[in-house]
């Protein structure tokens, strides 16, 4: 009996399977440091002790995109393994900050199947939920993976494609409690812009861009342990190279985003995303970002913002052809919600 493990190919998985994850990460300061040496991430609330306190917190928490790396990648073994592609999201909740020594755990279960017309491959719906330490859920979210099968003739399961809602309702987003805006040092957060002066429609360019190198994109799947084998094998694909991890991605356009949308602090919702291309070692990333709406929260001072993030590796005009497909320049189409001054 063989001791190693292949992962899961798409006839292994089944409708309603829960999968719970090896193994808990205790995450902290090593973690928080290394991902504001990875990307050029400013955002003050999670930069600085005494400005989350500042805001109602105990302390500065951990980057909410560090949780939601260090849950991913606790799903990799299990879901996308033997992925071709990550191929987007949904329905993102962040529940809870994650703090310097909490522990991490997740577990997902299978929502949806179908396998593609090729034979070859079928795309694999999954509804992830991380915890910390104390069973408490920090984080949630849909994500759906193209996954190679095994044998090409086995059977296909029945077809089942769940149902998701376009975005996460305002009244069903997190607040994190104490959290307050209402004095709110926007000299030191870097921008004077509250919620009132972003307008629906509104396009912001964040000007910014930078190259991604093969260093520093191994460096981030080891740390958050994204052992997909496409990130870390080149015979994996038949071009030679291997693929930047999408989140990668997702933390460079957020941190982009910073001009423009300094005191956007907290992620608290993730309503859909798309990674468009593939992006390569030597590949330049911009980024902009469009209003979708806003709303008010039961926080004092608090507003939510929410946008779609757009990362491409030129300045080109445009997202799709006439088709409906993505142009070859766009690499990333994310639709978030996230706390910012009201």
């Amino acid at each position: 009996m063989s001791k190693t493990n292949a992962g899961f190919f798409f006839e292994d998985y089944r409708i309603g399977q829960m999968i719970r994850h090896a193994v808990p990460r205790t995450v902290g300061q090593g973690e928080q440091a290394l991902y504001h040496a990875l990307y050029p991430a400013r955002h003050a609330l999670y930069s600085s002790d005494e400005f989350a306190r500042s805001c109602g917190l105990r302390s500065a928490p951990l980057d909410d995109l560090i949780a939601f790396h260090t849950v991913f990648g606790k799903t990799v073994p299990d879901i996308s393994l033997n992925a071709r592609a990550n191929l987007g999201y949904a329905e993102g909740r962040w529940l809870s900050p994650v703090w310097p020594g909490d522990t991490l755990r997740a577990e997902s279960e299978v929502i949806g199947l179908k396998q593609n017309s090729n034979g070859k491959t079928g795309v694999v719906w999954v509804r992830t939920t991380g915890r910390n330490q104390h069973g408490e859920a920090v984080l949630s979210y849909v994500r759906w993976v193209m996954v190679r099968k095994r044998d090409p003739q086995a059977d296909a399961p029945q077809a089942v494609v769940p149902d998701l809602v376009d975005a996460v309702a305002p009244g069903d987003l997190t607040v994190p409690r104490g959290l307050t805006f209402a004095n709110y040092d926007f000299a030191a957060a870097g921008e004077p812009h509250r919620l009132g002066d972003y307008s629906v429609g509104e396009i912001i360019d964040h000007i910014d861009a930078v190259t991604v190198e093969e260093a520093e994109h191994m460096m981030a799947t080891r740390l958050w342990q994204n052992t997909a084998k496409v990130h870390f094998d080149v015979t994996q694909r038949e071009d030679g190279k291997r693929l930047i991890y999408g989140g990668h991605v997702i933390s460079m356009a957020r941190a982009l985003s910073f001009n423009g949308l300094a005191n956007a602090q907290m992620i608290v919702g993730l309503n859909g995303g798309a990674h468009a291309n593939p992006c390569f070692a030597g590949d330049t990333v911009r980024a902009w970002s469009e209003v979708l709406d806003t709303a008010e929260t039961d926080a004092p001072g608090v507003g939510a913002i929410r946008l779609r993030l757009v990362a491409a590796t030129s300045d080109a005009p445009g997202l799709k052809d006439k088709d409906g497909r993505y142009l070859p320049h766009v690499l990333l189409d994310l639709d978030y919600w996230a706390l910012l001054p009201a």
